[in-house]
């Protein structure tokens, strides 16, 4: 890993280039005359998450076929 090091006055102007060169894995270093202040590093993402709860599959019997006398309770025949 390559280490490019800066002093703040490059760092101003040189600020867009200096940060895609920490997303790619450099490591930049600024300095104040001459000596190391600061570090430019990539902050890693945050894995997302949907919802706010977690979920089971079901089962594989969750998808066998109704028994006749429940199905045809939920298509309104009665049990």
């Amino acid at each position: 890993m390559a280490t490019t090091i800066v002093n703040v006055g490059e760092a101003k102007t040189q600020f867009s280039r200096l940060l895609a060169l920490a997303e790619s894995g450099e490591d930049v270093v600024v300095a104040r005359g001459g000596t190391p202040v600061a570090r430019l590093v990539p902050v890693e993402q945050p894995r997302r998450r949907f919802g706010f709860r977690r979920l089971s599959v079901p089962d594989a019997a969750f998808f066998d076929p109704l028994p006749d006398d429940e199905l045809a309770a939920w298509e309104g025949g009665g049990a």
